[in-house]
């Protein structure tokens, strides 16, 4: 029986499944996700978190522990449970499911993780072990956390992007990998220069994306396209009018040509056809314009159906987007070079969360959508020196003691908070338009 990837029907908002908090840290009370990512077979997700942890959690159907990927049928109740939380030593930089990781299938069912001042590690998805270690190393003999990671198509490579190289290690074989500059030099001015921030597979040709933190320039893109096979930069990538850092790639699962990414503090997402020219982007896709938006240094990661039919991203004030893929990518080759770039408007839109909503993942399998949302605040209209005020018939005393507090509370240093810590599971599937009539 041919698999079918899971129909989406965004002609009206989704329904919530489910909504849930992230454990409890009694040492940690804001803590928050800072992203969400499903394994292979849509049985559990992973969540990154402030607080220097993995938080795993496996989806039941019908109050069950046990996941059903081929149960579709209507009114099938999904909860999350909290299995299990994963503490590291450091700050979380990044992570990355091992590809066709799934909890039927115990060997495959790792990911690895990007820790600060430590190797990067292949960790247990069902107890926290670590598996093995893929250590980088600088100039000063200190482990290098890497910003990036991706698995080649044959799953027996891992790619580790940091600055101006690429670490590429055997996962069969644990220990130091090889090294790609992806510049001459510091002074050089050709290739890519900073932080390797994201790095992308094609899925159906030898070569991959990557991009970097340092702004574009006139004289130098911050994307380019690499060969696996020949490890040289084959084309760069730009046209992008944002001036800033690239913070994510993706490939269209369904369409290998065709390019998206986005960049920080920029509500916009670009794509390239790599068949045509690609110093212009295509496509632009572009979230609801609001006056009281404001721009967020915290990375927002957008995701593609396993269709490539949608693209869903969401934005500081809660709302989730969903751009339609369907027709929008083809373009035809002749033409490409002379069309400008074409603004895409969302299908739909819909306030999901009270904060930023700091990634969102399709399903495999569902058709639901996983969103997460967290970030941090300071309150500075809020000042405890100015919140009383002293009586006429005080003494010199209590107003000298009043003014030595207002002082030391000026010099504290504020405390974040979180508005709207949670993880919530949307519906689109077409069944649940029975509900609605």
């Amino acid at each position: 029986m041919e698999w079918k990837p899971p129909q989406l029907d965004i002609s009206f908002p989704p329904d919530l499944v489910l909504t849930n908090k992230l454990d409890l840290d009694p040492d940690f009370a804001d803590n928050f996700a800072r992203c969400a990512r499903w394994c292979a077979d849509g049985s559990s997700f992973l969540v990154q978190c402030e607080n220097r942890s993995f938080q795993l959690f496996n989806i039941c159907v019908a109050h069950t522990l046990v996941y059903y990927p081929s149960k579709h049928e209507a009114g099938a109740q999904l909860t999350a449970h909290h299995k299990r939380t994963f503490s590291q030593s450091s700050a979380v930089v990044n992570f990355a499911w091992y590809p066709g990781a799934s909890s039927s299938n115990a060997p495959a069912y790792c990911f690895v993780a990007s820790v600060r001042d430590c190797p990067m590690k292949l960790l247990d998805a069902s107890d926290g072990r670590l598996r093995a270690s893929y250590p980088i190393i600088d100039h000063r003999e200190r482990f290098i956390a890497p910003h990036s990671l991706a698995f080649n198509l044959t799953a027996d490579k891992l790619y580790c992007g940091f600055e101006d190289a690429i670490e590429i290690f055997d996962i069969q074989q644990p220990g130091e990998g090889d090294r790609l500059p992806t510049t001459l030099s510091k002074k050089s001015k050709d290739g890519l220069k900073g932080i390797i921030s994201s790095i992308a597979f094609s899925p159906s040709y030898d070569y991959y994306a990557i991009g970097s933190l340092t702004p574009s320039s006139q004289a130098m893109d911050n994307i380019a396209l690499y060969s696996e096979s020949n490890k040289v930069a084959i084309m760069p990538i730009g046209g992008a009018d944002s001036n800033s850092g690239v913070t994510q790639l993706k490939f269209n699962p369904t369409k290998p040509h065709i390019l998206y990414a986005a960049f920080r503090r920029h509500d916009t997402i670009y794509a390239w056809d790599l068949r045509s020219d690609t110093s212009i982007p295509v496509k632009v896709f572009r979230t609801p314009p609001d006056s009281h938006k404001t721009l967020t240094n915290q990375k927002i990661e957008f995701d593609i159906d396993h269709a490539g039919r949608w693209l869903s991203v969401g934005d500081q004030n809660g709302i989730v987007s969903m751009f339609d893929l369907g027709e929008s990518d083809e373009l035809d080759v002749e033409q490409a070079s002379v069309i400008s770039p074409q603004n895409i408007d969302p299908e739909i839109t819909f306030k999901a969360h009270g904060d930023v909503v700091g990634c969102v993942a399709f399903q495999p399998l569902r058709s639901n959508i996983l969103s997460a949302s967290g970030s941090r605040h300071f309150d500075d209209d809020v000042k405890e020196g100015d919140s009383h005020s002293s009586d006429g018939d005080s003494t010199d005393q209590e107003s000298d003691s009043e003014s030595q507090n207002r002082v030391a509370v000026s010099r504290r240093r504020p405390l974040p908070y979180v508005k709207d810590s949670s993880l919530k599971l949307w519906s689109f599937d077409p069944t649940r338009t029975v509900h609605h009539a």
